[in-house]
């Protein structure tokens, strides 16, 4: 059989995150009054982060460098221009002051013209009353900046914890259901794809979609208002100003592009060696007593050598990109810094531009490449988070589940199942007709096999390893479908049945049952909820459990290791039957309970399955033929085919195949 049991993933396509967004925003829609309160606090956080510089700008405009006034009358002649302060003389002080430093003014005007030179020349305290009105000004534009950052900073605080808390949301939401498919999802598809892949998605794939949610919306909308809040505030004050400082943004937009797409690819190829890693990881841990047996740590270590030196590459191409693109960014916001510098500072000379225009403009354009810097590095984020996504909806957009949810079928499928129920009280007969099934298309393990069970029968499956035993049981528990033929149960095909209703009438013991980690009570009563104390005291006696509970510390509330590791094969064994028992199932199906056991515990087992076949329908896959001469009746398999079917008195007497099996 060929299976995808390897550790590399499927490539995916280039073009995908417009659908991915589409999807991703089902699981946001429930949350989206929240979003939109958090991209309101967004909004009037970008509008205190613009306003910041302009008030900046009319400080230093209004109050620290006044706008110079020209003296045309007195300085027609001269070449420069003479900066001169307005003063206000409505003052008396301010009037003393002119008089004490022999400065001419008209008194029939209310402002007097004071050349800067001049007020150099002055003492502190008179400079101080001249510009009391500016020092007021001045104070109470800090006061308005204060309160600008103190109430950014309480906005900041309720948008980061509105934000987080609507990823955390979603992100539960988006785990459960990612969790609850892949519990719905088909064997097969297990068998193709490896735990550590899996564990992956649900862990580390879906805590980058949680950072999607919470810092890469909230910065994008910040950032993508700042941009083109901070342009319209610089055409604002100057529009020929802002085209020059503008000059580099083609430069911008063609470095963006060209880091987005080498970015994708760099992620992808990231996220899927993580997997690989953790899929390699999983493999050693569940192999480690093979491994040491056969002493292959070396050759293991060099196998992990290389899928870690393969994610080690995939991290440093990352990192080269992110390397090029935040470089070359800054040159751009230096080269716009000095552009803005040279041609604003001329303008200031010529008096076409203030000196608080020219402040603005700075600050404003290192602001604008802060967003741009903030977008690039979300873009990784964003770009490690489309990666996850398309992983984990590889996984939720499969459709080949089990079937386990009675909406996946229609209402007149389960009125069928509940006739049939309630018609018969029980599963009267079991019909293999024409049934053809193999694992890979072109390896068949079951051909045109053709059985009737009647109810309360003993079936033993006999025959050579390989011939397809344990898929007669795969394919009654509706762990796959048959290729070819149907499986009839009361005369219904079993894919029209939910398989929740189906299991439900069925038990089945494997060779090497697993038992989960929690007490012996909890895996027990696994088989069916609501178990009084005197219903497990009789399932554990029925079950011959009575001395392996007696025999552990906490008695039914010892807690085992994952898989039952804590307890010998023989006492999880007698553990599986007590499930089974629990369960109180129409059918059982036993893989050879007794294949990894000493005698005695092997007798104690078969009491138990004595105990627990009584009056039941019972299919035992039989690699003893001791097991199987108990049965009513024995089905021989061979390559796929039933060749002799019969009781043991029958099949011996034939001396066919069984016989030379039996001889042998």
């Amino acid at each position: 059989m060929r299976f995808d049991y390897g550790y590399e993933e499927q490539r995916l396509d280039k073009h995908y995150d417009l659908n991915l967004l589409k999807k991703l925003y089902a699981f946001g829609k429930p949350y989206r009054g929240l979003f939109s309160w958090a991209i309101l606090l967004v909004i009037s956080i970008t509008l205190l982060d613009l306003a910041l510089p302009y008030v900046t700008k009319v400080v230093i405009d209004r109050y620290i460098v006044p706008r110079t006034s020209n003296h045309e009358e007195n300085h027609k002649h001269e070449e420069k221009r003479t900066r001169f302060y307005r003063a206000d003389i409505s003052n008396p002080k301010v009037s003393d002051i002119l008089k004490k430093y022999n400065i001419t003014y008209n008194k029939e005007e209310v402002i007097a013209l004071i050349p800067y030179e001049k007020l150099a020349e002055m003492d502190r305290g008179d400079v101080f009353i001249l510009r009391a009105k500016d020092i007021r000004g001045v104070g109470l534009a800090a006061a308005v900046l204060l309160a600008l950052v103190i109430t950014g900073f309480f906005l900041d605080f309720f948008e980061i914890m509105l934000m987080e808390y609507t990823g955390q949301m979603v992100m539960h939401d988006l785990r459960m259901q990612l969790f609850n498919h892949i519990q719905d999802l088909s064997v097969s598809f297990f068998t193709r794809n490896p735990t550590g892949r899996l564990v992956t998605r649900v862990t580390s794939d879906v805590q980058n979609m949680h950072e999607f949610f919470t810092s890469v919306i909230s910065v994008v909308f910040k950032d993508i208002f700042l941009l083109f809040g901070i342009m319209i505030v610089l055409i604002g004050i100057n529009w020929k100003f802002a085209l020059v400082s503008f000059t580099v943004m083609p430069f911008v937009v063609i470095a963006s592009f060209s880091f987005s797409n080498r970015a994708r690819e760099a992620f992808r190829t990231l996220r899927v060696k993580i997997a690989e890693i953790n899929s390699r990881i999983a493999e050693t841990i569940g192999g480690i007593k093979v491994i040491q047996l056969f002493r292959k740590e070396g050759e293991n270590y060099e196998g992990f050598e290389k899928i870690n030196h393969e994610n080690y590459i995939a991290g440093m191409k990352q990192i080269h990109v992110l390397a090029i693109f935040m470089p070359v960014i800054e040159l751009l916001g230096s080269v716009s810094v000095a552009l803005v510098i040279f041609y604003g500072g001329g303008n200031v000379i010529s008096s076409e531009v203030t000196i608080g225009a020219l402040v603005a403009f700075i600050s404003y354009m290192k602001m604008f490449f802060r967003p741009i810097r903030d977008i690039a590095d979300k873009y990784n984020i964003l770009q490690n988070a489309m990666s996850s996504a398309e992983r984990i909806f590889l996984i939720l957009d499969n459709e080949h589940t089990a079937g386990h949810n009675m909406h996946d079928y229609s209402p007149e499928t389960i009125d069928k199942v509940l006739f049939y129920n309630k018609l018969f009280g029980k599963i009267n007969s079991i019909e293999f007709k024409n049934v053809s099934f193999g694992y890979a298309p072109d390896e068949q393990v079951l051909n045109n096999i053709t059985l009737y069970i009647r109810s309360g029968e003993k079936i033993a499956v006999v025959g050579p390893t390989g011939t397809g035993k344990t898929t007669l049981l795969n394919l009654l528990e509706r762990f796959y479908d048959p290729e070819s033929g149907v499986i009839l149960v009361n005369g219904t095909d079993i894919r029209e049945i939910p398989p929740a209703l189906l299991r439900s009438k069925m038990a089945l013991v494997m060779q090497d049952s697993f038992l989960f980690s929690g007490t012996v009570r909890e895996n027990i009563a696994r088989g069916k909820s609501g178990i009084t104390d005197q219903e497990m005291e009789h399932i554990i006696d029925a079950s011959n459990c009575r001395a392996i509970i007696e025999r552990l510390p906490q008695g039914l509330d010892t807690v085992l290791s994952e898989g039952g590791r804590s307890i010998s094969s023989g006492e999880r064994q007698l553990i599986s039957i007590a499930r089974a028992l629990a369960r109180d199932p129409e059918i059982i199906m036993l893989d050879e309970a007794t294949s990894y056991v000493d005698s005695d515990t092997e007798s104690r087992i078969e009491k138990a399955v004595g105990n627990l076949m009584k009056g039941r329908t019972s299919i035992i896959i039989a690699h003893r033929l001791s097991t199987a001469r108990r049965a009513d009746r024995i089905i021989v398999l061979k390559k796929g085919k039933v060749i002799e079917s019969g009781s043991h008195e029958e099949l011996i007497r034939m001396k066919g195949f069984y016989y030379r099996l039996f001889s042998l």
